[in-house]
């Protein structure tokens, strides 16, 4: 597996800022897709990204940061890792927007209430 270095970009930072320290609270469809997507890479490029922890346990911002950094950093050369990593901004644009949703739900909450 080849990876470049990379100085992350200010929206990347504040992606994986904006994520919380907990799995996301997908629904099934979004689940399946993004769970797809990490799959999908450690597949095309041998790896296992989050050894001993089920999708369902991976905290959100290390799944948006290991996401940003892949496409940032890995370097494809098969067709299957061609296919995986360009998947991979569909997947980060939808982490990026459930962190969006949970931040407005929590803005949303009256003081007090969880």
């Amino acid at each position: 597996m080849t990876q470049r270095d990379y100085i992350p970009e200010l929206s990347e930072v504040r992606m994986v800022r904006r994520a919380p320290e907990r799995p996301f609270p997908f629904a099934d469809e979004d689940r399946a897709y993004v769970s797809g997507r990490l799959r999908d890479v450690e597949t095309a490029f041998g790896f296992t990204a989050f050894p001993g922890l089920a999708f369902e346990q991976i905290p959100a911002r290390a799944l948006i940061s290991h996401f940003i950094e892949w496409w940032r950093t890995l370097e494809p050369r098969t067709p299957a890792q061609v296919e995986a990593h360009a998947q991979l901004p569909a997947a980060i644009r939808l982490l990026d927007t459930v962190s969006t949703w949970m931040e407005e739900q929590a803005q949303r909450r009256p003081p007090g209430a969880r």
